[in-house]
């Protein structure tokens, strides 16, 4: 599967996250921010899932088919975002 720039960014930016939350234990932050943190990353992960899902189906599709699937942007976005 090709993955995009943006998806390879998405990670990297949780990948950030996840350091800033270990040196928040560190510096012995109150649970509730850990808390609010991780969720913030849970939550970028999940979307990241969706992204990725979508895509590995639609480059399947169209690789399967050979055919080029466009204005599909509200569909996976319906799939991701859960609207």
């Amino acid at each position: 599967m090709k993955c995009d720039d943006t998806l390879k960014n998405r990670l990297k930016r949780a990948h950030g996250q996840m350091k800033g939350v270990i040196q928040m234990m560190e510096n012995d932050t109150t649970c509730m921010d850990l808390l609010t943190q991780l969720k913030a990353i849970r939550s970028s992960i999940d979307k990241t899932i969706g992204i990725l899902t979508t895509q590995n189906l639609i480059q399947t599709i169209e690789h399967k088919f050979n055919v080029k699937i466009d204005d599909i942007n509200e569909a996976v976005d319906l799939v991701v975002k859960g609207k």
